[in-house]
């Protein structure tokens, strides 16, 4: 290989370790990292790469012909918005047709990093209150809930746009959110508000809610990913138990003991408009949807693709629990909205499959389950445990629902050659002809 390429190796161990992060922060599979970081090495000659990656390291190694290059990186401190984890697969996806040289995907890839919201911080704080009413909608459509759902999302939402200007808060704002959200619950309820904390508590923190790392935890140990499956699943399960704890504690500064917390009161019968209550959980999925579209600055035309996945999704779960039950309705929901968001990208040329199924996770909200789980052990040892059990069904279905519903389309599309699924590794002839090209050059520099 020539001088000039070898030096570019540093420049491209440190495109993929940046690029690297940002897609387990768009909260990819590793095992998926690794081969489309495999593809990128491949992409630029180096044809022996090999990748580890987990949720928190990355480790790369490359040999350029002379010598061995290795390389690690700690993983990404947060998560990415909709708009950033489109730019990066779109990043992503020309580095791996060699169409990108690694010094610009860098540059591309910070300009990324430090892109300012779509829509502001005010959009921010008006899109976490609608997605708090959409999902208010969809467990109970009483008035009085609605407005609960729209109050504590709109003081979540202000409260997550100050913790952003500083990392002070940033670790605990979780907790900081469940103790606000359970103390103004508390106190609504003391001055006769018709709130029920069973419906109260959780649409304002669904942002928080790790469900899907907890699902995603599920799909790596399927894949057999042990390291990383058992990382997420871990720090999913404490992030419930943090949420928990601030809930308890909003609760207990209130005056009420964290076993009372569903019982303190004799709260009152809330019940849905009987003359909406059928369509007002599909009104309250759309609603979902703008608000995630703008709370997560999503790109600019997904909001049509979104709401259309979350649609199926939503739809195929109610038919899915009609006939065989709610913990295993989530494996039909991710099975069609899997390969949704894999068609809309590869054949209508829509936005990457990722950013329109991630809000099929969130809708499924399976880390509700467990966070009411865990918050009834507090004064329901049984009921709790119960409640965990099954909330592992639901993340089990919904895991290899998508794992599934992957397979299924890569399968469907090889066998009858529509719009092929670009996952797992490079093409067999991208590899073959780098490898030939490698050969020859360095046979040809011999020669010289």
């Amino acid at each position: 290989m020539s001088d000039t390429h070898a030096k570019d190796v540093p420049t491209l161990l440190q495109f993929m370790c940046k690029l690297g992060q940002a897609y387990i922060g768009c909260g990819e599979q590793t095992a998926q990292v690794e081969l489309l970081l495999r593809r990128i090495a491949s992409a630029n000659g180096m044809v022996k790469a090999r990748v580890v990656a987990f949720p928190s390291a990355l480790f790369i190694f490359v040999n350029d012909g002379e010598k061995d290059h290795v390389t690690l990186i700690e993983g990404p401190l947060s998560g990415l918005r909709l708009d950033q984890i489109a730019d990066v697969y779109t990043l992503g996806g020309m580095a791996g047709r060699g169409e990108l040289a690694p010094r610009d995907g860098l540059k591309q890839l910070a300009a990324i990093m430090h892109k300012t919201p779509r829509f502001g911080v005010l959009g921010s704080i008006v899109g976490h209150t609608i997605l708090t009413v959409g999902i208010a909608m969809m467990f109970m459509p009483a008035l009085s809930n609605i407005a609960t759902a729209a109050c504590l999302g709109l003081v979540i939402g202000l409260i997550k746009a100050v913790v952003r200007q500083g990392a002070l808060l940033a670790v605990p704002m979780s907790v900081i959110a469940a103790a606000v959200v359970s103390s103004l619950v508390v106190l609504a309820s003391r001055y006769g508000y018709p709130v029920d904390p069973l419906h109260a508590l959780i649409p304002p923190l669904i942002t928080f809610l790790p469900g899907g790392m907890l699902t995603l935890g599920m799909l790596e140990l399927a894949y057999g990913d042990m390291v990383s499956g058992a990382s997420r699943l871990i720090g999913g399960f404490v992030q419930l138990v943090l949420l928990a704890f601030g809930l308890a504690a909003g609760a207990a500064i209130m005056g009420v003991t964290p076993g009372n917390m569903f019982t303190y009161a004799d709260f009152p019968s809330i019940t849905p408009w009987a003359f909406w209550a059928p369509w007002a959980p599909w009104a309250g999925v759309i609603v979902f949807g703008i608000g995630v579209f703008l709370h997560f600055s999503a790109p600019k035309y997904s909001l049509h693709w979104m709401l259309l996945v979350l649609l199926v999704t939503f739809a195929t779960q109610q038919i899915a629990t009609k006939f065989i039950g709610s913990e295993f309705s989530g494996f039909f929901g991710m099975l069609v909205a899997t390969p949704l968001g894999y068609l809309i990208r590869f054949a209508f040329k829509g936005p990457p499959s990722m950013v329109t199924f991630l809000p099929s996770f969130w809708l499924l909200v399976p880390g509700a389950l467990g966070l009411l789980s865990v918050k009834r052990m507090l004064s329901d040892r049984v009921a709790g445990i119960d409640g965990l059990i099954t909330a592992v069904f639901v993340f089990a279905s919904i895991a290899l629902g998508t794992l599934m519903g992957a397979s299924l389309y890569k399968g469907v599309t090889e066998r009858f050659g529509w719009w092929q699924l670009k996952v797992g590794r490079a093409p067999r002839e991208t590899r073959m002809r780098n490898l030939a090209a490698a050969i020859a050059k360095d046979g040809a520099e011999e020669n010289s």
